[in-house]
């Protein structure tokens, strides 16, 4: 609470309220997931009120002020006098919830404090980055030993996710993939056979999958069976008490793939690592999504961190209570990097015929570069043979 409020100091000097309503955000600041609100003033208590889950919020929270509400009219006495600017996480907040704020809390103005909720969820404290070191110690037993052994010809994509997802969950995986995406689910993230991985979705990442049906794309096809030299492509979430680890792997099954494919794996895993080794504090993201493009050929280029004309521009995202957090490796942002940041560096590359080659591991911020929290395999695992 305090070093967001240092935040808003420094960004914002104007403002006097803050009202944060997306259950992420009031489990960083509470340690509850309630359905309500926080009302953070600039000077005084900060106070949430709930909906509903009281009880269960006054036995897991040691937040200090929980309060009942049935409807923002119960806690609106609670601002005198209100400030005629307020700020929202506004990239969130419904239509609707907005205006029946406004109406028992009559503010002029409202302005966006989402990338200061952002900023400082970023830097993880100690207890954070202990979660996010058991969860990418399930990542990379559960990807780099133990899917090569659920591998075996004729089994689908779902039947590939179910017993992916019953393991991770035996290992100890909170057995949900969180994002800040507006309008985004996961079970696990994306898995696919073969040019499968290439196929076109809505969700901002370089990789693809069919899914399950239009109505559900996710987990896994039902209808797609692995045969020998297909790729198979797993990009999954990982996370332990809420906190997640990204990371891809790659597998060849039966048989090598072509030359150019296992090249194009290798020169993802090179450019992985060269990005990672910039990951230290003072460093800046776009420089580094910037330098790292640049030295790429032309041909390379070419369906790069996508296929065809769904290409992402990114190279890695910040992870923490979601999978996608910000700062990101891309254009934009150029607040130098901190000790104790975490990011998912993700060089992938289509192939036609293929499919989506590259790696993906999550790493931690240090003086001496990234640290691997999910292991350090280069992909293309061969199986069966």
């Amino acid at each position: 609470m305090g070093r967001f409020r240092a935040r808003m100091d420094a960004s914002c000097p104007e403002w006097e309220v803050v009202f944060v309503f997306t259950k992420t955000n009031l489990y960083y600041f509470t340690g509850t997931r309630p359905e309500g609100m926080l009302i953070i003033p600039r000077a005084g208590e900060a106070t949430c009120w709930l909906r509903r889950g009281l009880a269960r919020a006054q036995a897991e929270s040691l937040f200090p002020c929980l309060r009942p509400m049935e409807r923002f009219r119960d806690a609106a006495g609670s601002l005198s006098p209100l400030p005629e600017a307020v700020y929202l996480e506004m990239e969130a907040v419904p239509l609707a919830v907005y205006q029946r704020l406004q109406k028992y809390f009559p503010f002029r103005q409202v302005h966006p404090a989402d990338a200061q909720l952002r900023a400082v969820r970023a830097v993880k404290s100690p207890y954070e980055l202990d979660l996010m070191v058991r969860s990418g110690a399930i990542h990379r037993e559960a990807l780099e030993q133990r899917v090569p052994s659920l591998l075996r010809a004729g089994m689908s994509e779902a039947d590939l996710g179910r017993e992916l997802y019953s393991l991770l969950l035996t290992m100890g995986h909170h057995g949900v993939s969180r994002f800040e995406m507006f309008d985004t689910e996961m079970v696990l993230g994306q898995l696919a056979f073969g040019v499968n991985s290439l196929h076109s979705t809505s969700f901002n990442g370089p990789g693809g999958h069919v899914g399950l049906s239009a109505a559900v794309p996710g987990l896994g096809s039902g209808g797609r069976l692995l045969q020998p030299g297909d790729l198979v492509f797993i990009d999954i979430g990982c996370g332990v008490d809420g906190y997640h680890t990204d990371k891809t792997m790659t597998y060849m099954f039966g048989r090598p793939l072509a030359p150019e494919a296992i090249a194009a794996q290798e020169a993802c895993v090179d450019l992985q690592d060269q990005v990672a080794a910039r990951l230290v504090p003072g460093a800046i993201p776009a420089q580094i999504y910037r330098e790292t493009l640049q030295a790429l050929t032309p041909d390379f280029r070419r369906n790069f961190m996508g296929f065809g004309d769904r290409q992402v521009k990114f190279l890695g995202h910040g992870v923490g209570l979601t999978i996608d957090e910000a700062p990101v490796i891309a254009e934009g942002f150029e607040e130098p990097l901190q000790e104790g940041m975490v990011f998912a560096i993700e060089p992938k590359k289509g192939m036609a015929g293929v499919g989506m080659v590259g790696i993906e591991n999550t790493f931690l911020v240090t003086p001496q570069g990234g640290q691997s929290l999910t292991g350090s395999s280069r992909g293309l695992v061969p199986v069966g043979f």
